[in-house]
C-alpha cells in the first residue's frame, strides 16, 4: 500500500537527521527519569533504614515453617538473660515506687495503637501485676499529668488489686491539657518523705508529650531528688527531651525511647527486677565498699478463717470475719504485706519473703549442650519435666545460645533440661529443680 509522504508513518521512518536527533532526545531522556524513580525506590528515606518492621523479622524456611523464627527469637532471649549478672548483687527487697503517668492531649495520639492513653494503661495494669509478683513486699503509687498539674490517682499501696482499681476507670482518666514534670515529682516525692532509709524510693515516668509546664525551676526538684536518694526512670512515647534524660541519668535511674508497641513493653518491664544498690565507702580505712547492713523488724501475722466472729480491721474500720493479727498489739488487718496501723510493725507473710529473695540469688543460665558427651548420653529426658528430648537434630543454621539437641546443662548439678523447662526454671520457679539452688 502507498503511503503518503505527508503520513504519520513517513515521519517516524525518515531519516531526516532533525527528528532523528528530537527521537534520540526523547529516548534518552526517558530512561534517565525511569533510573531516578528506581533510584528513589530503592532508598527511601533516612529514618526507615533504621526502623525495624516487624513482619521482616519472622521468616519461613524452606518448607513454609515458622519453626525457625520462633527458635531464633528465644534464642534473643537466652543470650540477653546469659547477658544479665548471675552472682549475688545486693538488691532493695522492700521497693516504693510511684507511677507517673501523662495524662495531656498528646496521650490521644494513634502513633501506638489504638491509642497511646489506652496502650499506657493497658501495659500499666500487666507492669502493676508482675512488678507485685515479682516484688511482695513493695508498695506502688500512682500519679497523674494533665492540666498542669499532678493529680493523685492511687494512694501507695502493697495490694495489687488496689493498684489496679486505680487504673481501670478510665472515664476519670481522660487526657486533658498539658503535662507537668515538676508537679507529679513533687507529688510523688512528698508521698515517700516518711519512708525508712532500708527501702528503695523510685519513681517510673510514662511521658508521651514533648512539653512540660512547670511552675518553678524543675533542676532544684531534680536536686532534691537526689539528696532524697529517689531513683528515677523515664520511658518516652513520642522523642528523647534532654530534662527527661538529665532526669534518669542523674537520679541513677534508666530512659528509654519506645520505637513500637512491643519495645514500649519492653522497657517498662525492664524495671521489673530490683535495681542493685550502689556500693558507698563507709569510712576512709576500711577496704570494703558496701554500706553496713540495717536490721529490720517484721512480724507474721496469724490468719483469721472464714469462720471466726466478725469484728473490726484496724486499717477500714471494716465488719469481716477474714484477715490477719498483727503479732505485736494484736491488731486485726485485712491484707498483708503492709504496716500496721497501731504499733506500726511491717507485717508480712514467710511465702512474701521467700519470693523476694530470688533477686539476691538468682539461678545460673544453663549452658547449651551442642554435642553429645559421655556423661549425657545415658540421659533421654528432661531431669524436669521427664519428658524425651528430640531425637533428630535440629536443622539450620546453629545460633548462639541456642542448642541444636534442645538440651540445656545446669553448670552445678549437670543435670540437662529442655527449652521449656529452662524459660519456666529461670523465670517462674527462680529455683534449679536438679540442685534445689
Amino acid at each position: 500500500m502507498d503511503v503518503d509522504s505527508d503520513s504519520d508513518i513517513s515521519l517516524f521512518g525518515d531519516e531526516d537527521p532533525r527528528v532523528k536527533g528530537k527521537g534520540k532526545g526523547r529516548a534518552s531522556e526517558k530512561p534517565k527519569k525511569g533510573k531516578v524513580k528506581r533510584k528513589t525506590k530503592e532508598q527511601a528515606y533516612t529514618w526507615e533504614a533504621s526502623y525495624t518492621r516487624s513482619w521482616d523479622t519472622v521468616q519461613e524456611d524452606e518448607t513454609g515453617s515458622l519453626q525457625g523464627a520462633v527458635e531464633d527469637l528465644m534464642a534473643r532471649d537466652r543470650r540477653r538473660r546469659l547477658l544479665a549478672p548471675a552472682a549475688a548483687i545486693r538488691r532493695t527487697i522492700i521497693r516504693h515506687l510511684v507511677l507517673i503517668l501523662d495524662l495531656s492531649n498528646s496521650m490521644m495520639d494513634r502513633d501506638f495503637r489504638p491509642t497511646r492513653f489506652d496502650l499506657t494503661l493497658r501495659y500499666a495494669r500487666e507492669f502493676v501485676t508482675e512488678w507485685f509478683d515479682q516484688n511482695p513486699l513493695g508498695q506502688i503509687g500512682v500519679v497523674g499529668m494533665r492540666s498542669g498539674l499532678g493529680e493523685r490517682i492511687g494512694e501507695m499501696s502493697g495490694n495489687p488489686q488496689d493498684v489496679l482499681r486505680s487504673l481501670s476507670d478510665r472515664a476519670k482518666l481522660e487526657p486533658t491539657g498539658e503535662p507537668s514534670l515538676q508537679n507529679a515529682i513533687e507529688m510523688a516525692r512528698g508521698s515517700m518523705s516518711h519512708l525508712p532509709t532500708q527501702s528503695s524510693r523510685e519513681i517510673l515516668i510514662v511521658f508521651g508529650s514533648l512539653t512540660t509546664c512547670d511552675p518553678g525551676n524543675i533542676h532544684e526538684t531534680l536536686e532534691v531528688c537526689i539528696k532524697s536518694r529517689i531513683r528515677i526512670s523515664v520511658v518516652a512515647l513520642a522523642a528523647e527531651m534532654k530534662i527527661c534524660r538529665e532526669l534518669s541519668d542523674k537520679a541513677g535511674g534508666k530512659f528509654g525511647v519506645a520505637m513500637n508497641e512491643g519495645h514500649f513493653k519492653d522497657l517498662l518491664f525492664e524495671l521489673v527486677p530490683p535495681p542493685a544498690q550502689q556500693a558507698t565507702i563507709r569510712n576512709a580505712g576500711s577496704g570494703s565498699g558496701n554500706p553496713p547492713a540495717d536490721l529490720m523488724m517484721m512480724g507474721f501475722p496469724t490468719r483469721l478463717p472464714d469462720s471466726s466472729p466478725p469484728s473490726l480491721c484496724a486499717c477500714h474500720s471494716d465488719l469481716k470475719s477474714e484477715g490477719f493479727l498483727c503479732p505485736r498489739c494484736m491488731a486485726k488487718v485485712c491484707d498483708v504485706p503492709t504496716d500496721c496501723d497501731i504499733c506500726g510493725l511491717m507485717i508480712v507473710s514467710s511465702p512474701h519473703l521467700a519470693r523476694s529473695y530470688h533477686h539476691l540469688f538468682p539461678v545460673k543460665p544453663y549452658e547449651a549442650v551442642t554435642s553429645l558427651g559421655y556423661t549425657s548420653q545415658s540421659t533421654t529426658t528432661c531431669h524436669a519435666c521427664a519428658r524425651p528430648f528430640p531425637a533428630a537434630h535440629s536443622s539450620g543454621a546453629v545460633t548462639e545460645g541456642l542448642s541444636p539437641l534442645g538440651r540445656y546443662r545446669c553448670p552445678d548439678c549437670h543435670h540437662d533440661f529442655c527449652t521449656e523447662c529452662d524459660v519456666f526454671v529461670h523465670d517462674v520457679v527462680h529455683c534449679c529443680p536438679g540442685c534445689g539452688k
